[in-house]
């Protein structure tokens, strides 16, 4: 028997490393010779930079950066095992998370931080970079990033801009002249999760700029800002960023870089699965256990568990589904997965629920039960 465990993070609760610790432990139970093969999975924001250290044998490098309201603090990224390659979760320095509640506001936050890690790692002689970008506070299309890179903004009057969402309406030149220099041999790739425009009722500002702490009038005039700077790129670098799916991710940072340092955007859990060779470890598989916090329709629409599927079925290995909570099960039925499991026994609060070492006791005794109904097919 050979079982391969690819559970996403049960977000608030349990990392990816805790929810398949939890999982081997059920199957020991009734397979203790069983072959278990851990990977370590994310989507593109949270937990993405651990499973790529991991993953690639690396190691963590940190430094001193600005966050989103630009106050200097400690900020980790990491270094590939071969050294080449940089990997970057724009949350650990542009992160929502690191801004309170109460000074949450897109039209001045900034993503100059992402930029000066980018920058370090260029010094350190990485020329490869995979950037998540889930998570951020910010609304500013990249801008400040690039400023940190040595791009330069300027208005009509030839003022030099400064930082956040509002700058963005009023972009009139930008001055490449003082960019690092190791950005042309530059590649980037992006793990990107949403297909989301750069501008309109569907882009970056209207769909994400409220939970960043916009109120209507900053949503409306972050969007015309998006408009007015989208058509300056267009003049200025010949792209057309309003034609590019997921452009408008992370407030525009999706368009940022594909506009300016030609980035590659990617589904963040296709990109995982390709940095851990997963096509190659499952082969042979028997079963393959995948999960997240909750599952819903949105699991079976390009999430974590749904990659999986994809690749298992190429395979023909069966996929089954584990999670804190479950919504809409025919409908992950009907996506392919073999078994939808919710690993709560009952009713229970969601407080209790999220206790991490009740999680993992649920999640051992769910998965022995399950290897228990296979067992006695053998």
């Amino acid at each position: 028997m050979k079982i391969v465990l690819a559970i996403d993070s049960f977000k608030g609760c349990l990392s990816s490393q805790d929810a398949e610790t939890a999982a081997a432990e059920g199957i020991k139970t009734i397979y203790p010779d069983c072959e278990i093969i851990k990977i370590p999975i994310a989507d593109g924001g949270e937990g993405m930079l651990e499973v790529l250290v991991n993953a690639t044998n690396g190691h963590y490098r940190t430094l001193k950066a600005h966050d989103p309201l630009m106050n200097i603090v400690s900020a980790t990224y990491g270094i590939s095992g071969d050294g080449q390659t940089a990997l970057i979760e724009m949350a650990t320095i542009s992160g929502l998370t690191l801004v309170p509640e109460q000074q949450r506001n897109p039209m001045i936050t900034t993503s100059f931080g992402t930029g000066e890690l980018i920058g370090d790692a260029l010094e350190y002689g990485c020329r490869k970079f995979i950037i998540g970008i889930g998570g951020s506070a910010t609304n500013d299309a990249g801008l400040g990033m690039l400023q940190a890179l040595g791009f330069r903004f300027y208005d009509k009057e030839g003022n030099l801009l400064g930082q956040g969402g509002n700058m963005m309406d009023k972009v009139a030149e930008i001055d490449t002249s003082h960019i690092h220099p190791a950005l042309k041999e530059a590649r980037f790739t992006v793990a990107c999760d949403v297909h989301n425009p750069f501008h309109g009722p569907e882009g970056a500002a209207y769909v994400f700029a409220r939970q960043k702490g916009a109120d209507d009038k900053m949503i409306e005039e972050l969007d015309r800002g998006m408009q007015s700077l989208a058509e300056i790129i267009r003049k200025k670098t010949g792209k057309d960023i309003t034609r590019i799916p997921g452009a408008g991710a992370a407030g525009g940072m999706g368009g940022g870089l594909v506009a300016f340092l030609d980035a590659r955007l990617t589904p963040g859990a296709d990109l995982l699965l390709e940095a851990t060779h997963f096509h190659q470890k499952i082969t042979g598989a028997n079963l393959i256990i995948t999960g997240e916090g909750k599952a819903d329709r949105q699991t079976a629409m390009g999430k974590v568990p749904y990659s999986i599927l994809k690749a298992a079925q190429r395979q023909r290995i069966p996929v089954i589904v584990i999670a804190g909570s479950i919504e809409d099960a025919k409908e992950l039925n009907r996506s392919g997965f073999n078994g939808v499991f919710s690993i709560a026994s009952g009713p229970i609060a969601l407080k209790k629920a999220m206790e991490p070492e009740f999680a993992k006791e649920n999640i051992k005794r769910l998965v022995s039960q399950l290897c228990s109904v296979i067992i006695s097919f053998d």
